[in-house]
């Protein structure tokens, strides 16, 4: 194989590779829309470079495109030179600094301009590189006068990365000590020992998406943690808005009771009680608990809600596989919802049956009501919202589903999938 079909082959991998996290880019959840643009911004410049190094491997042989060598070449090293004032202004940026103010981003600005203007006298003159008659570039001695303002612009982004590695995330820090080291090797072998630009733009590339990586990790990771923290906060504020009429039917009911079956009423209150820390419980719980806890939550409830209404709730259980989690406020609330519902006085007594197996894909929860169902609404009225907040919380805590559809002779039937 010879070295132009090795450039071939190196060209359009890196070409590809960064076409392709571009397209990440664009589409990638979990960042903010400035880091999302910054780096939309990073990889166009990458991807118009890449196009400029292949066109210059399919022309630089021709003698008849000189002058379209010069453009290309012109073309490459404009491009290549972009990321480092960029690069400067994430540093600020994530340090919490206001970039257009810093001295920092006034001098690597200062020293880019003058790679500008070295690098449009090199487009006059042949005093820093030329394009043969031939259609070969050739570099001068005095290249690497040319190059030298970029050498220092990344100098200085590294000096002021390990001076500011105290106002860094950790992550940040090793991102961009990892997108810079190896850059800045590269541009020394191509200047001081070989000429390879195509080393140059692989270093750029390959160390850019080192960095771009490590942040999108991090970020990622950030979203998820927030997600979570909101799926939280919803089981909270569903806790919280907990029904007056049921804590006050509740009370009354043990009240009755005192003196009509002291003993059901203090069963009563131990089921109440129950409900009552079960509840509080999955305020403080940050991950998922086991399907037991859920069903001892979701006994105590409906045991409350029995002695209101006796004979017009009944309830089955058909619960043999129980050994799996989910997150906290997943069945009780469904039920909930079934008997909040589904208790009409004039429709025949409320049947929930409640049963659970084991597949293939892992553990379903089913709830089942004869309750008059109910039709599909706008996702701002009840019962959505309760029922939206657990198919959220199912999807974010441990990759769950929840399906609801009609049952066969009215009512309701909500299966539960935990992976």
């Amino acid at each position: 194989m010879s070295w132009n079909q090795i450039y071939f082959f190196a060209c359009g991998a890196v070409l590809l590779v960064t076409i392709m996290t571009l397209c990440v880019v664009v589409i990638m959840p979990g960042t903010n829309q400035w880091n999302k643009n910054f780096f939309i911004i990073l990889f166009t410049v990458f991807v118009m470079c890449m196009i400029a190094l292949f066109v210059d491997l399919v022309i630089y042989e021709d003698p008849s495109m000189v002058l379209e060598e010069k453009i290309t070449v012109y073309f490459q090293y404009l491009m290549l030179s972009i990321p480092m004032p960029l690069f400067t202004v994430y540093l600020l940026r994530t340090c919490g600094e206001n970039w257009r103010k810093s001295f920092l981003f006034r001098v690597v600005v200062g020293l880019w301009i003058i790679y500008f203007i070295l690098l449009a006298i090199a487009q006059l003159t042949t005093f820093f590189y030329y394009i043969t008659p031939a259609n070969q570039y050739i570099r001068t001695s005095w290249h690497s006068i040319m190059v030298a303002p970029i050498f220092a612009v990344m100098f200085i982004n590294l000096a002021a990365v390990i001076h500011r590695r105290n106002k860094l995330p950790e992550k940040y820090f090793i991102a961009f000590m990892i997108h810079l080291i190896p850059l800045t090797g590269t541009l020394f072998i191509n200047n001081m020992i070989v000429e390879s630009l195509l080393l140059v733009v692989v270093g750029l590339c390959i160390s850019t998406l080192a960095m771009f990586s490590i942040i999108l990790y991090d970020q990622i990771e950030s979203y998820v943690g927030q997600q979570r923290e909101i799926a939280h906060q919803r089981a909270s504020i569903m806790v919280l808005q907990m029904r007056p009429h049921f804590i006050y039917n509740a009370m009354m009911s043990i009240y009755y009771l005192c003196a009509k079956d002291p003993k059901k009423a203090q069963q009563v209150t131990l089921d109440f009680t129950t409900y009552l820390r079960k509840n509080f419980t999955a305020i403080a719980s940050e991950d998922t608990v086991s399907f037991s806890d859920e069903l001892e939550h979701t006994r105590a409830y409906l045991a409350v809600e029995q002695v209101q209404f006796e004979d017009s709730l009944c309830v089955e259980y058909d619960t043999p596989h129980k050994n799996f989690r989910l997150p906290p406020l997943t069945l009780q609330p469904i039920v909930e919802n079934a008997v909040k519902h589904g208790m009409d006085p004039e429709y025949e007594p409320l049947n929930i049956t409640i049963r659970t197996r084991e597949t293939n894909s892992g553990s379903e929860i089913i709830v089942e009501d004869n309750g008059p169902g109910f039709a599909p609404a706008d996702d701002d009225c009840e019962p959505h919202i309760a029922l939206a907040n657990i198919k959220h919380r199912l999807e974010m805590m441990c990759g769950g589903k929840m399906t609801i559809r009609p049952r066969e002779g009215g009512g309701t039937v909500v299966t539960v999938i935990i992976p």
